[in-house]
């Protein structure tokens, strides 16, 4: 019945005398209505009389408790389930009845506190040692503890489920799963278990960006309770369990005509924060034209360039690097210049694709390369340059001029 920590840290049972049970059996009826009547006239909010279901349940909950007490010492095994059902109710109840979380529990003090009481005359009448009566302290406020527990889960579950409440603690759910560092799985599964929302194996973050000018907001009940959203703050944002398959991206779709959807790779909970992050670049990115502007953009098909875009400093600073040869030419002759580059590496060094590519003579072609390479030697044949200059090209939109690089050249 009660329990002591051993060498390894862990909890483990000490049997209380079975005989204990058969003495305060006989105690229990008194001893429940002992309890009601102090906690009526200990606590304000329970002092009107205790008639029809409000005061069947406030009777049951004590009854049901001292009761499995006193089994739990004749059987340390016996079920506990049926008592717990009764003092979840009994929490739901007094919320629903809008007493307060201090109120609930201070009647599981009194409780506790007359429960004692009554052992104690019960224990020195019937001869038990200090010891016993120190294991059976334990045991009772333990107990008392467990059974305060339950009723403050069954508390915060109506609680949640009021109106309004629940999405609050919904949008709160939304809030944990994307912390970072991650918040314990522990806290995530039971902010999900109160909002009866399961956890699922994998997620899809959804950045939305209004793109009229009007909020996000029309229709987005029509989701589902399967998906999180916070839609009011300046990044809206959405969370779907699993896969986003076409019926439900079409869902989502319908529900925010006037946003575009970037829809982040599906990823374990535990790095939602990094497929939010991946898409809202992905709606920064397609304002830039860097990415298509569809209205859905899907970030799988784009992880590359969102690689590429994810540090825009270290992406200028390779680009003044490698193109620092050409900062003493115009502006046009730049544009020319890169433009021929991209070709290039892009045909790999092809002078007919180039010139095909560009509608230009391969005569053309040719000057402008003895350019290039007159402006970098060699180095044009180093295949990490290449590589260099293929990364800061493909961050560019094509026709895009490399000016905002060399910005005392710039008109």
């Amino acid at each position: 019945m009660t329990a002591e920590r051993g060498l390894d840290g862990v909890l483990t049972p000490v049997a209380l005398p079975r005989r204990l049970a058969d003495i305060l059996r006989p105690e229990l009826a008194s001893l429940a209505a002992e309890i009601v009547e102090e906690i009526r006239a200990t606590i304000p909010a329970y002092a009107r009389p205790l008639e029809g279901p409000y005061g069947k349940a406030i009777r049951a909950g004590v009854e049901y408790a001292i009761t499995l007490f006193v089994e739990q010492i004749a059987d340390p095994t016996v079920s506990k389930e049926e008592s717990h059902d009764v003092h979840h109710r009994l929490g739901q109840n007094e919320m629903r009845a809008g007493r307060s979380l201090d109120t609930l529990q201070a009647a599981y003090r009194v409780g506790a506190r007359v429960s004692w009481r009554r052992i104690m005359r019960v224990g020195r009448r019937s001869g038990f040692s200090s010891a016993v009566m120190s294991q059976l302290a334990d045991a009772m406020l333990a107990f008392m503890d467990e059974l305060a527990s339950v009723a403050l889960d069954g508390y915060l579950e109506a609680k949640a489920s009021t109106a309004g409440a629940l999405e609050t603690w919904r949008r709160r759910l939304l809030q944990l799963i994307l912390e970072t560092p991650p918040a314990p799985r522990k806290a995530i599964d039971e902010l999900a278990q109160l909002t009866g929302w399961a956890l699922p194996a994998e997620v899809v973050l959804i950045a939305v960006r209004p793109l009229s000018g009007a909020g996000p907001r029309r229709g987005h009940s029509l989701l589902g309770t399967e998906v999180l959203a916070e839609l009011d703050g300046a990044e809206p944002h959405l969370l779907v369990p699993g896969e986003t398959s076409g019926s439900r991206l079409a869902t989502v779709g319908a529900t925010m005509p006037d946003c575009r959807l970037a829809i982040g790779p599906a990823v374990p909970p535990e790095a939602a924060a990094d497929s939010l992050r991946w898409a809202r670049r992905a709606l920064v990115l397609a304002d830039r034209g860097v990415l298509p502007g569809r209205r859905v953009l899907r970030c799988d098909e784009h992880l590359a360039t969102l690689l590429l875009h994810a540090d825009d400093g270290l992406v200028d600073r390779l680009r003044q690097r490698v193109f620092a040869p050409l900062a003493e030419l115009t502006a046009k002759q730049r544009d020319r210049l890169i433009e021929t580059l991209r070709a290039w590496l892009d045909a790999q060094g092809s002078v007919l694709d180039v010139a095909a590519g560009l509608k230009v003579h391969p005569q053309t072609v040719r000057y402008r390369m003895r350019q290039l390479q007159a402006a970098f030697g060699d180095r044009l044949d180093d295949p990490v340059l290449r590589f260099e200059m293929e990364l800061v090209l493909r961050t560019e939109s094509r026709g895009t001029v490399l000016l905002g690089n060399f910005p005392d050249l710039c008109p």
